[in-house]
C-alpha cells in the first residue's frame, strides 16, 4: 500500500505531544507448588477461563494516569481533570480515560501509576499503570520511556524487588495502548511520507516483539490497541470547520492497523492460547462519531468532531497561559456533550461511548 503525501501533516498533530497534545496503560500468589491433579486442572482452568484480578498498563496518553512529569505536559494544568477526579491530575482528558474503564469493567481500582507507587502501596494489588504519555515503541521525545523501557521496569518489579510474581501477571489483563507517537517523532526527525512505508513495518515489528515479551513473562490475556482514526481528531477537521475527517490520511492508518492484525494473528498462532486481542480503536470511534443518538434515541454528541477545550488562536492550546498567567483557551459548557476534549484526546464521555462500543470484544475474550 503506497501511504500519501497527505499522512505527513501527521507530524503537525504528533509533534504537539510534548506540550501534551498526544494525538495518538490476580489472584494470590501461592508460594507452594502443588501436584495434585484436581489443583493442576483448577489453576489451568483459572489461568485460561479466569476474570483478570490485577490490570498492569503499557503505552502513551491514551491509557497514561499520571506518569509524566508536571513539567512536561498539559495534563496536570487547568482545565484538565475538571470532571474527575475534579482537579488536574495527570489523565489527557476532562476525566477518566481508556484505562479507567477497563478497570471498571473488571470490577478493580484504576491501578496506580508507576512514579507514585511508593506513595500508594496498599494499591498495589490492583496492579500498575507503566503507560506514558507522548512514548512509543521506539524513542520519542523528552527521553520518555519507551515502552522496551516500560517493560523493563515491570520485570524489575518482579525480578528484583518481588512486588509482583508471575502468578500475578498470569491472572491479570494486559493493556498496551499504542496511538502513533512514533510516526510523529519520525517525521519530526525529518522523515519522509515515502520512507513511513518502510518504517511503519518495523514499528509494528517492534510492538509485536514488546507482545512477545509480556506473554514469555507471564502474561496469558494481553489487549492492544489499534491505531484511532488519526483523520478524524480535531487537529485535522479544524480545516472543515469540525465537520469532516479525513479520509487520506485514515486510509494510511488502516495501513499500521492492517499490519498489527496480521502480527498479533501470527502471535496466536505460535503461542497456541489466544493470549493477544486487537482492541479496535478505529472502529470504536468511527462507529460514535457517525452516530449522534444512541440505542434509546438519545442525543449523544451534537458536533462530535469539535474539541471541547481549545486555544483561542493558532499557537495556543487547551491548557495555554500567557506571560501573566490569563488562559488563552476556551471550554465548552457541558463536556459530556463533546467527544473530543483537545486537539487528540476523548473526553471522559467520549471515552465511555467508546469503551461501550469496545465492551463486547472483552466479552468474547474472557
Amino acid at each position: 500500500m503506497e501511504l500519501p503525501n497527505l499522512f505527513l501533516s501527521l507530524f503537525h498533530c504528533l509533534l504537539l505531544t510534548t506540550t501534551g497534545y498526544l494525538c495518538v496503560q490476580g489472584l494470590p500468589h501461592h508460594s507452594r507448588r502443588h501436584h495434585h491433579n484436581r489443583r493442576h486442572l483448577h489453576d489451568e482452568h483459572q489461568l485460561y477461563g479466569f476474570r483478570p484480578s490485577k490490570l498492569f498498563v503499557f503505552g502513551d496518553s491514551y491509557a497514561d494516569t499520571g506518569n509524566v512529569r508536571k513539567s512536561l505536559a498539559n495534563s496536570w494544568k487547568e482545565p484538565y481533570g475538571t470532571t474527575f477526579p475534579g482537579k488536574p491530575a495527570g489523565r489527557f482528558s476532562d476525566g477518566r480515560v481508556l484505562t479507567d474503564y477497563l478497570a471498571k469493567y473488571l470490577g478493580l481500582k484504576s491501578p496506580i501509576s508507576y512514579i507514585w507507587m511508593k506513595l500508594g502501596e496498599k494499591k498495589l494489588h490492583y496492579g500498575m499503570n507503566f503507560a506514558y504519555g507522548g512514548s512509543g515503541v521506539f524513542n520519542t521525545y523528552n527521553l520518555l520511556p519507551n515502552m522496551s523501557t516500560q517493560i523493563d521496569f515491570f520485570e524489575k518489579l518482579m525480578n528484583n524487588d518481588s512486588v509482583y510474581t508471575k502468578w500475578d501477571l498470569q491472572s491479570s489483563l494486559v493493556l498496551v495502548a499504542l496511538a502513533g507517537n512514533d510516526y510523529g517523532a519520525y517525521l519530526a526527525n525529518n522523515g519522509t511520507s515515502q520512507g513511513l512505508q518502510t518504517f511503519i513495518p518495523l514499528v509494528i515489528n517492534q510492538l509485536a516483539m514488546n507482545l512477545k515479551r509480556l506473554h514469555e513473562m507471564g502474561a496469558r490475556k494481553i489487549a492492544v490497541t489499534a491505531l484511532e482514526p488519526l483523520g478524524c481528531l480535531p487537529q485535522f477537521t479544524k480545516s472543515s470547520w469540525f465537520q469532516q475527517c479525513n479520509e487520506t490520511q485514515n486510509m494510511a492508518v488502516n495501513f499500521h492497523n492492517l499490519l498489527l492484525q496480521q502480527a498479533v494473528e501470527k502471535l496466536n498462532n505460535e503461542t497456541q492460547d489466544s493470549a493477544f486481542l486487537v482492541l479496535d480503536l478505529y472502529s470504536s470511534f468511527t462507529t460514535v462519531l457517525d452516530h449522534k443518538k444512541d440505542n434509546s434515541g438519545n442525543l449523544k454528541f451534537d458536533t462530535p468532531l469539535k474539541p471541547c477545550c481549545m486555544g483561542v488562536s493558532n499557537g495556543y492550546f487547551c491548557g495555554s497561559v500567557d506571560k501573566n498567567g490569563a488562559k488563552m483557551y476556551t471550554v465548552c459548557n457541558d463536556p459530556k456533550a463533546a467527544f473530543f476534549w483537545d486537539g487528540s484526546h476523548p473526553t471522559e464521555a467520549g471515552w465511555r461511548a467508546v469503551f461501550t462500543a469496545l465492551q463486547p470484544t472483552f466479552e468474547r475474550f474472557f
